[in-house]
């Protein structure tokens, strides 16, 4: 499978987070000799893992939609994922809980999912079916025709503008959802999604509700060994198709001649020319620091920073030593407030008094993440980036905490704080230091209408002509499906620049698939 010669084009990826090591994995199955440079000392970027007193904690993405997005990667040398990666089925997606008693399993399956709108809200069955109906024309329109399509330029957009603004594209999400449901729980039960990817459910475009057919199509899976396990399964498949992985290797810079990439430089001054350059890192930090030697880099780095960035998380990672049984893999649990509590995280400009919160068990689907008879979690809340709201989180951070335990502990989880063994945070503080991320925002670029499609981030830089983007700045945006796919859109640019194509698979492999 190794696909190395000393003769092949050459190229650099910054960054191994989802979009960076699909990227690198394309790349070097096109016969393009491939570099992979991460900061940290495990791949994964934000899909990092850590291993604290025997217990397992995914640090970022948990939730794995469009499978088959995955499996491709593989498929271009004929590879098999299940070879590399095991995914577990996670059903119900989501349990939703809300303050007045009110639950909701947000399931694959259409006649359980029926069966709870019918009981909260009869009149809104007909509603959400034309909802999924819509969501099912936005997918086919926005995510299998344009998700892995690059915005050049303005004309590429316009011609696909047509589609979508006959779909409403140009509403928010909670907007058009509207327009179908009109129960208050059922209404917040369909437009948090948006927040997966950071966006605000009231502002970003109602492109987004395709995330629903998107589950509902493929559903909701989770990497036997936790996430950490598919991006460990894809390093090692990068690496057998002879690709180069250099951990803790934070980039320094990247040399510019002639409107051209020329080298990478390492912090410890480790010199390499490369054929073609891709970024993974935050967009204002390749920009302002990678390249703030040259005038592109420093006059982007400046115009980026007027964007809208999405807002920033707070997560803590907690082992108890006893299980939580009454709750399932996904937990939602709103709080008092929706659309005034998602303006204060996006808005600032302080730290909102009340909360609410993501709840990941991963035991309740692979009890191997934590010691025998014990829970591993990690609860996630939604805050202001560190422009929005000024909070000192070295301070602030371990009151936060205790706040979500004494919440957790008094509405759904009775003796958790004596039961935890082992905990850690992460703040926005750290998704600033760690990360690189601007103003400690959790998802890059904010995604807006004039913020999507053309109006990110380009995957071809416009005037340096071997430097590419990929990852959340860059479209199609955020989460895994959506790094994954400008992956598949940035390496297109890259091969055809390069001068590179995928191979075929072997006969026997086609039949293979064939059959599958």
């Amino acid at each position: 499978m190794n696909r190395k010669n000393a003769n092949m084009t050459t190229a650099a990826v910054i960054g191994s987070g989802f979009g960076g090591l699909s990227l690198a994995v394309r790349l070097q199955s096109a016969g393009v000799q491939t570099t992979l440079y991460e900061k940290r000392d495990k791949l994964g970027g934000r899909a990092y893992v850590y291993e604290q007193d025997g217990y397992t904690f995914d640090a970022g993405p948990t939730v794995i939609t469009e499978p088959a997005s995955l499996e491709e990667l593989f498929g271009l040398t004929g590879a098999r994922m299940s070879d590399y990666v095991e995914l577990l089925r996670v059903d119900p997606f989501y349990r939703l809980l809300w303050e007045d008693g009110f639950s909701f399993d947000y399931c694959q399956d259409e006649e359980k999912l029926i069966e709870q709108i019918a009981a909260k809200s009869p009149g809104d069955v007909d509603g959400y079916r034309r909802f999924h109906e819509y969501s099912e024309d936005l997918y086919v329109e926005g995510y299998k025709k344009l998700g892995a399509v690059p915005f050049l330029n303005f004309w590429s957009m316009v011609k696909a503008a047509p589609q979508l603004a006959q779909l409403q594209g140009y509403r928010s999400v909670y907007g058009r959802l509207s327009d179908f449901v009109k129960d208050k729980h059922l209404r917040e039960a369909f437009s948090f999604h948006s927040l997966l990817v950071g966006g605000d459910p009231f502002r970003t475009s109602a492109v987004y509700s395709l995330i629903h057919a998107l589950e509902r199509r493929g559903g909701i899976w989770f990497g036997k060994g936790g996430t950490g396990a598919i991006v460990q399964g894809l390093g090692r498949f990068f690496q057998d198709l002879g690709g180069e992985i250099k951990l803790a290797a934070p980039v320094a810079e990247v040399t510019v001649a002639d409107d051209k990439c020329r080298e990478v430089v390492t912090e410890d001054g480790e010199r390499r020319a490369f054929d073609a350059v891709a970024s993974n890192a935050d967009i204002v930090h390749t920009y302002e620091n990678l390249l703030g030697r040259t005038k592109r880099g420093a006059s982007m780095g400046r115009g980026l920073k007027n964007k809208k960035f999405s807002n920033s998380l707070f997560v803590i990672y907690f082992g108890t030593n006893r299980q939580f049984e009454n709750l399932m893999h996904h937990t939602i649990m709103f709080g008092p407030r929706y659309r005034d509590l998602i303006a204060d995280i996006f808005a600032g400009p302080d730290l909102p008094d009340d909360f609410s919160l993501y709840l990941h068990r991963p035991t309740a689907s692979d009890p191997d993440l934590a010691p025998e008879g014990c829970d591993s979690f990690y609860v996630l809340s939604p805050v202001p980036n560190l422009e929005k709201a000024k909070v000192d989180w070295a301070v602030e951070g371990p009151k936060y905490k205790e706040r979500i335990y004494k919440y957790l502990e008094d509405r759904y989880m009775p003796g958790l704080r004596e039961s935890i063994v082992t905990d850690r945070i992460f703040t926005p503080a750290e998704f600033e230091t760690e990360l690189n991320s601007h103003a400690g925002s959790a998802f890059s670029i904010e995604p807006i209408l004039t913020q999507s499609a053309y109006f990110r981030i380009h995957n071809r830089d416009d005037q340096i002509s071997n430097l590419y983007f990929v990852g959340a700045g860059t479209h199609p945006g955020a989460g895994v499906p959506g790094v994954v796919g400008s992956a598949k859109a940035t390496a297109g640019l890259m091969l055809d620049d390069l001068g590179a194509s995928y191979p075929d698979p072997s006969p026997q492999r086609q039949a293979a698939i064939a059959a599958e």
